[in-house]
């Protein structure tokens, strides 16, 4: 089987159920933010070492194509006409709580914070404050689609959750690999 379809050639593209839209639709941009994000937690991964960081981030991304297979998917196709889900997995809440308790277990471990930091902290943490911005901006397009086309909130949810547990993470590497925080300190311009 080709990897080329042809079938995009002219700037559309099959969403999730069969319907074609534009490649520039809002669908479509939300669930590739989505995509641009599990690449960039898989480029932070390379530069990670503890075990069980990479752990977290494997099951973070194979939840991120259940996201996007859901932003790839109209509401309306959600359901096969036989009644059953047309997509075997979708997020729910315990994602969203896996997440926060990941988040808690880091924080414990951190100080407290005093002053926005700068994204920065050695590769590792720079890394995923970079993937924390494109988190973010997966989860402005999948609220701007939601606008115009039902998104189940647990999909926004969740990104807002992880962009959160993208930062706390990018703290929490810094600190293990000995690495300083560098500090927005409007007093010490």
């Amino acid at each position: 089987m080709k990897i080329y379809t042809k079938t995009g050639d002219k700037g559309q593209t099959a969403l999730y159920g069969g319907t074609r839209v534009s490649k520039a639709s809002a669908r479509v941009d939300s669930y590739g933010n989505i995509d641009e994000l599990n690449s960039f937690i898989g480029i932070s991964k390379s530069h990670i070492e503890d075990e069980e960081v990479l752990k977290q981030l494997k099951k973070i991304q194979f939840d991120l194509f259940t996201v996007g297979s859901e932003a790839a998917t109209p509401v309306d196709k959600l359901m096969l006409a036989n009644g059953k889900s047309r997509l075997p997995l979708i997020i729910s809440d315990t994602e969203i709580e896996e997440l926060e308790n990941w988040m808690d277990a880091f924080e414990d471990k951190l100080e407290p914070l005093q002053y926005f930091i700068l994204p920065g902290g050695g590769k590792s943490a720079t890394f995923l404050h970079a993937a924390r911005t494109i988190c973010r901006r997966a989860e402005r397009s999948l609220v701007f689609l939601n606008e115009s086309e039902e998104v189940r909130p647990e999909l926004i949810k969740y990104l807002n959750r992880l962009s959160d547990y993208l930062f706390v993470l990018a703290r929490y590497i810094s600190k293990i690999n000995n690495e300083p925080e560098e500090y927005w300190n409007p007093n010490e311009r």
